[in-house]
């Protein structure tokens, strides 16, 4: 991707993408204190306001350099719940990637996989994206379901893929792909993935 990007506002059912604000900055003390999520992302595993900034800046900077989009995604009240992101590094290739996490406090309300779903919509039809990617580690039940909730489908397993904290651990790779959305889109389709009748 050339050139900067601009991050939109996305709808996801009861759940909105929007870009960041420094107000979100509670999100971000929140995220500090999960013990997982520092670990996988550059949230600040001890947070300060400046460090808390700096994370909201680099978010910026990536729509700026035009390497991928960063949302947060919120509730209906703009109540921030975490984050999607998506890395557009193979765009040119028609590839895309997405990671996300949410608070706990934001857990269990479906709020992942409708902003997956709202995301990857867009991805196909506005950014001409033909396959999504996605990584998750292997005892991550709860991230598994949402990504398949959203029609992403199970590929393998990637070992020793990524550095998590001070070790390399496996990933199970899901994709969707712009074909597979299309065919779920369809009328007389499964909105659950397979055809109906």
């Amino acid at each position: 991707m050339n050139g900067a990007l601009r991050v939109p506002v996305l709808v996801a059912g009861d759940f909105v993408l929007r870009p960041w604000r420094m107000e979100d900055l509670p999100l971000v003390h929140e995220a500090s204190s999960d013990p997982y999520i520092p670990l996988l992302t550059s949230v600040p595993a001890v947070y300060s306001d400046e460090a808390g900034e700096r994370f909201v800046r680099r978010q910026w900077q990536r729509a700026s350099d035009g390497v991928g989009y960063s949302f947060v995604i919120a509730d209906r009240q703009d109540l921030p719940l975490g984050v999607m992101s998506l890395r557009m590094r193979d765009a040119p290739e028609g590839r895309a990637s997405l990671g996300y996490w949410l608070v706990e406090s934001a857990r269990g309300r479906g709020a992942v996989a409708a902003a997956l779903r709202a995301v990857s919509t867009w991805a196909f039809e506005e950014l001409s994206i033909a396959r999504l990617e996605l990584y998750v580690e292997p005892w991550n039940t709860a991230s598994a379901r949402s990504a398949e909730r959203a029609g992403f489908q199970r590929e393998g397993l990637l070992r020793s893929w990524q550095r998590i904290g001070e070790e390399r651990r496996d990933m199970t790779m899901y994709a969707l792909l712009a074909t597979d959305a299309r065919e779920a889109a369809a009328p007389g389709s499964d909105p659950r993935g397979g055809a109906s009748g």
